[in-house]
């Protein structure tokens, strides 16, 4: 038994000395006074350490220390060498492509990614999905269990919706939305060579790397599809209608009333997410009613957003009825479009309380 431990204990030491004159060799041309032999002893236990803890937890802490790549690559094939264990596959994906490092839509424009400040926009929004939808789910909203059992799902899918509402904010801040006039305001943009690439995507096909996130766990419907397309169609209107105003152009009644009735296109995203995770049959006569719901609480946002929307030349629907009819007959006409509203309502309330 004490001859056991002592060959482990030799072993142990040797791989310490091995990492030792890594760490000689790597440092030799940089900095050729630190040879202190203490220092050595520590820093090469505390490598061993943490590559021991990197394949134990699979963790990406080793990048963060000040510590190079090719000694921590040297350090790993000894391991491979003296036991016959080979981890280098293993956490190749962690060193081997730097991209991994501080990725960027500028890097991977291809991957869907978030930005803290789109998450923190969406949240309000994913507050009042809980509160207003997961009842149709049978889902209670009060339930730490119930939320946080598709959060990370339905805060990716909403965070990257508000991201692209982001780049059509921007867009809408000039009079064509073109890369040209990014390039001649750079004081409105905090990566000039970040743009190009988000309004080339943005004009394209905006939710594809969104889309191929949702295909991965086989959630991603055609409805769901539509509904995606119906945001584009969105945000196409909205600079439309946008531009149209500022430049004191006609403003047609029906390209108002479908924006706002499209406006709502992320809840639907996500109550059409919820069926699918819960594995369950689209209830039409709750999505009729939802998009009715819908169009009332986007014009109440546009009421209480009215003096916001106009400084910063967003789509609302008072604003463009001020447009259309004038500013004293506008909200005659408003009311008179939420008095139908209001009776398709009632209809589809009266068909939830006889289901």
């Amino acid at each position: 038994m004490e001859c056991e431990k002592a060959m482990e204990e030799l072993k142990r030491l040797e791989q310490v000395q091995n990492v030792i004159l890594l760490h000689s060799d790597s440092s030799s041309s940089s900095n050729n006074n630190n040879n202190n032999t203490d220092s050595s002893r520590f820093l090469a236990n505390f490598t061993l350490f943490m590559l021991f803890l990197v394949i134990a937890l699979s963790i990406l802490t080793v990048l963060d220390l000040q510590i190079s790549s090719s000694l921590l690559e040297d350090s790993l094939q000894q391991l491979c060498d003296k036991d016959d264990v080979c981890i280098k596959d293993s956490l190749s994906r962690h060193f081997d492509d730097d991209s991994r490092v501080g990725l960027s839509p500028i890097d991977c424009e291809d991957l869907a990614m978030v930005s803290l400040d789109s998450m923190q926009r969406a949240n309000s929004t994913l507050e009042d999905f809980c509160r207003s939808y997961f009842m149709f789910h049978e889902m209670d909203a009060n339930s730490a269990e119930c939320i946080f059992k598709y959060l990370p799902l339905l805060s990716f899918t909403e965070s990257y919706i508000y991201q692209l509402d982001t780049i059509n904010e921007k867009l809408l801040q000039f009079p064509s939305g073109g890369v040209s006039d990014f390039d001649s305001r750079p004081d409105q943009v905090v990566n000039r060579s970040w743009v190009p690439r988000c309004v080339k995507s943005f004009k394209t096909d905006a939710f594809r790397p969104l889309a191929v996130v949702l295909e991965r766990y086989d959630i991603f419907t055609d409805r769901i599809r539509d509904e995606l397309k119906c945001g584009e169609e969105y945000w196409t209107l909205e600079r439309k209608l946008c531009r149209a105003l500022t430049s004191k152009q006609e403003i047609q009644v029906e390209d108002v009333m479908k924006a706002i009735h499209l406006k709502s296109f992320d809840y639907r995203v996500l109550n059409l997410l919820l069926y699918q995770l819960n594995g369950r049959k689209i209830n039409e006569t709750h999505m009729e009613f939802l998009s009715v719901s819908e169009f009332l609480v986007e014009v109440s946002d546009d009421l209480f957003d009215y003096e916001d929307d106009v400084l910063e030349n967003n789509f609302n629907i008072l604003r463009m009825f001020v447009r259309m009819y004038g500013a004293s007959v506008a909200p005659t006409m408003l009311v008179s479009c939420l008095f139908n509203t209001v009776k398709m309502l009632r209809g589809c309330s009266w068909l939830l309380a006889h289901l």
